[in-house]
């Protein structure tokens, strides 16, 4: 097994040199961009990844959280891929920090008579807020890891320096397993609790603030329901491309491949049932305040085109297709859809986000820059996964008995 770990990390390093080189592109955009004329642009580009990949990263760890509370035991070679994205909160948390140089491109409210709402909409208390529940969201996830990779570890020994590292200090600082493992669903469910209300408070006040006069009660479900959606999303793609690999020993069995399909499926019908019901409610009362935030993206031109693609592209299309049970058991058939729902969701992003920066706009004022700060993104978090996996291979090994071990802790 060390051989094979070894073996593995080599092949990364190939892997990580090209994420870090798309960082470091997408990093170079975002800078000449914004100094070079145009930082509203920049930075409004900045904004949507940052939405977009942070609730990649927090909705593939919610799989994990969410199937040891349930004590799901044919979760384990998907929790394990689940947990690595983990590896991104830090990042994430320093790009929120980043987020306040750019908040008078970000907050068009700034400018804005608010008429009571200073209360609520104010820099410091925005940003503290924030900052406060994104630090209380990761470190709940973090200590959830750090739990359970001591019983992964423990069962399967560790072939990476920081894995080799944790189990000398686990091997001369003895621990209550049983404790241990009371402790790790408690952090597991306070991951649960703070996904929910901290996403929810993320999507007020970086989404639906942009526009502060349009309100919501159903954004905050909306926010995290999306990420959930996302994060499986993404957490199917990476188990498929480590699954069809051949140079590691990860496998996911088909009725799993069913399982975790059948949850992605049932999130593409939650997520369009949030958005009906936000939808019909605010039709109903046709109140003008609500009313005119709808209409401008779904019904007004040049934002009803991307509208009708994102719902085609987010649910027509994934339902009509994930009905049938076969394909879902389908890794190379699951990772097509799965990026197409993703790329959906990432301009759902910009729907709600673009008209409160670009009012009156005569065409979709979406193009290169909003991709290569994509680009950027990506790269980060592709390479905090990559580096989860460099300094943890041993959790890329096919070992179904350490996996049953591990589930029951």
């Amino acid at each position: 097994m060390a051989t094979q770990a070894l073996t593995n990390q080599e092949n990364q390093l190939p892997l990580m040199k090209i994420f870090y080189a798309l960082a470091a592109a997408g990093a170079l955009v975002f800078i000449a961009v914004a100094a070079a004329g145009n930082p509203a642009r920049a930075w409004q580009a900045y904004l949507l990844n940052f939405l977009f990949f942070s609730a990649i990263a927090q909705g593939a760890v919610l799989f994990s959280a969410l199937m040891h509370t349930v004590k799901a035991r044919w979760s384990g070679p998907l929790s394990d891929v689940a947990e690595s994205f983990a590896a991104f909160f830090p990042v994430s948390l320093v790009l929120f920090i980043i987020l306040f140089l750019g908040r008078q491109y970000v907050f068009p409210w700034l400018h804005e008579d608010l008429h009571g709402k200073e209360v609520w909409l104010n820099l410091p208390f925005l940003f503290g807020r924030d900052l406060v529940g994104l630090c209380l969201l990761y470190g709940f996830g973090l200590a959830f890891l750090y739990h359970r990779l001591y019983f992964s570890l423990k069962a399967r020994g560790a072939a990476g320096p920081f894995g080799r590292r944790l189990l000398a200090h686990w091997d001369q600082h003895p621990l209550d397993e049983a404790r241990l493992a009371g402790r790790m669903t408690v952090f597991g469910i306070l991951y649960l609790l703070a996904f929910a209300l901290v996403l929810s408070l993320v999507g007020y006040d970086l989404v639906m603030a942009t526009d502060p006069h349009w309100y919501s009660t159903l954004f905050g479900a909306y926010t995290f329901v999306k990420a959930v959606y996302i994060g499986f999303g993404a957490l199917i793609v990476l188990s498929s491309l480590l699954h069809l690999s051949d140079k590691n020993g990860y496998r996911v069995e088909e009725n799993q491949f069913h399982d975790v399909g059948k949850l992605f499926f049932a999130f593409c019908l939650v997520w369009a049932d949030f958005f009906y019901a936000q939808f019909v409610v605010i039709w109903y009362g046709n109140i003008p305040e609500e009313t005119a935030y709808i209409i401008e993206r779904t019904m007004a031109a040049p934002w009803n085109v991307l509208a009708w693609i994102i719902f085609v592209g987010c649910f027509i299309a994934p339902f009509l297709i994930l009905i049938n049970r076969r394909i879902k058991t389908m890794p190379k058939a699951m990772v097509v859809i799965c990026l197409a729902v993703m790329t959906g969701i990432w301009l759902e992003h910009f729907l709600l986000l673009g008209p409160s920066f670009h009012h009156h706009a005569h065409h979709i004022p979406l193009g290169w820059v909003e991709a290569a700060v994509a680009v950027g993104f990506f790269g980060l978090l592709a390479a905090a996964v990559t580096g989860y996996f460099r300094q943890f291979p041993e959790l890329l090994q096919d070992k179904k008995a350490d996996r049953l071990k591990v589930e029951g802790a």
